[in-house]
């Protein structure tokens, strides 16, 4: 068995990635990308969401030939889900993003690209990496015009904007976990890089010998910082006058697909299908921007009902029963974000394609279980409430 078999034997779902990971990498970067936003009510809100609903299973069924096959824009995947966008994942994983992107272009299911990034946006896309991007707005039209430019000239067609960061959010946990942005030299954070060996030499020492210190690649049409710096600091500032114009805007601009991301109010949907989105992705940023906000779950049915355009979500995704209770409210498609980062960190590519099969594993499984054989068969019908209602009644009462 090789090195890597091994270490991966203990990994029996997506949870033990978090697991490993926090063993693995240093307490700045770990806290970056597992923290939520203050008391983490939102974070914990879009885990117990899920156990607001439970399956109706049906019996005797011809369950031999389960397919995961997912339809998206004209294009098959081999899964209902896929990988959602993680800021400075080439810090938690060596070439985190090229990682993520090849591993899912081999899995066939769709891999987003975060516009914070530390990876140039051009040494990711193409047939090989992925054709997702996602993007935060800069706070000018020549801005937005020459970043989208850029963009386009990468080869990406699906193009994400995150609409649900006018301002940063509250960074207290970042600070008690010792992480900033930029990273800050210290002591401290050269102890942590030295307790975490396995992650100092395989993914900080080795970018650097190849890459030198990375940088915010993607967040303009330019380079941006580098992501550790005494004196430099981040510029969060320009978005706060952002509004609906922008994003027609960007409508104008991108003739490609527009997803639009951020949105927990069925009226936000409805000004998105408006202002020109071809999809929505229902979403409270995983609990990393208002604590306190609705579980994307709670809200998923209000928003599908609302729209007329395709309806994905993200926030909290572990298990593959929590997929499937997305596609029994509506979702058109599913996306996964800190379990996949985690992997990556923790087996690089051997990590991802471990996480996506065993999350595939428990969605076909569950399928069967279930009595259905093809992802659109996932509705209302085969769930209920914990006090035994059929979904599909409670929503008739509501539509009367």
């Amino acid at each position: 068995m090789s090195y890597q078999r091994r270490r991966l034997a203990s990994i029996l779902n997506l949870q033990d990635f978090e697991n490993a990971a926090k063993a693995h990498l240093p307490r700045p970067i770990f806290g970056y990308v597992s923290n939520a936003a203050e008391d983490c009510k939102s974070l914990h809100a879009n885990r117990h969401a899920f156990d607001d609903y439970c399956f109706l299973p049906r019996a005797l069924v011809d369950v031999s030939k389960v397919s995961l096959q997912t339809e998206l824009f004209g294009k098959h995947y081999s899964a209902p889900f896929g990988i959602a966008p993680m800021g400075i994942s080439a810090l938690s994983a060596y070439r985190g993003d090229k990682v993520m992107a090849e591993g899912a272009a081999k899995a066939n299911i769709p891999m987003i690209m975060s516009g914070t990034s530390l990876i140039p946006m051009e040494d990711v896309s193409g047939p090989n990496g992925t054709d997702w991007f996602q993007a935060y707005l800069p706070g000018d039209d020549a801005g937005i015009e020459a970043l989208l430019a850029r963009v386009k000239t990468s080869g990406f067609k699906n193009l994400v904007i995150t609409v649900d960061y006018p301002v940063p959010p509250n960074t207290e946990n970042h600070v008690r976990s010792g992480f900033s942005s930029p990273l800050r030299p210290s002591l401290r954070l050269l102890l942590d890089g030295l307790l975490r060996p396995r992650w100092l030499f395989g993914t900080f020492i080795r970018t650097l010998i190849n890459f030198g210190i990375p940088h915010f690649e993607n967040n303009y049409a330019t380079r941006g910082i580098p992501v550790i710096s005494k004196n430099v600091n981040r510029d969060f500032s320009g978005r706060s006058h952002l509004n609906w114009e922008s994003l027609a805007l960007v409508r104008r601009l991108w003739l490609g697909k527009l997803i639009v991301k951020g949105i927990l109010h069925p009226q936000d949907a409805i000004k998105a299908e408006a202002a020109g989105a071809d999809a929505i992705i229902v979403s409270n940023h995983g609990g990393r921007q208002l604590d306190g906000a609705i579980a994307p779950m709670n809200v998923l049915s209000a928003i599908v009902n609302t729209v007329s355009v395709p309806v994905m979500i993200d926030s909290g995704f572990r298990r593959g029963s929590d997929v499937l209770k997305a596609l029994g409210l509506g979702a058109s498609f599913v996306f996964v974000g800190r379990p996949f980062n985690y992997a990556a960190a923790y087996a690089g590519e051997a990590g991802l394609s471990h996480a996506v099969k065993l999350l595939s594993a428990e969605i076909k499984r569950n399928m069967a279980l279930l009595g259905i054989n093809r992802v659109e068969d996932m509705n209302a019908e085969r769930m209920c409430l914990p006090d035994g209602r059929p979904l599909v009644a409670v929503e008739r009462e509501g539509t009367q």
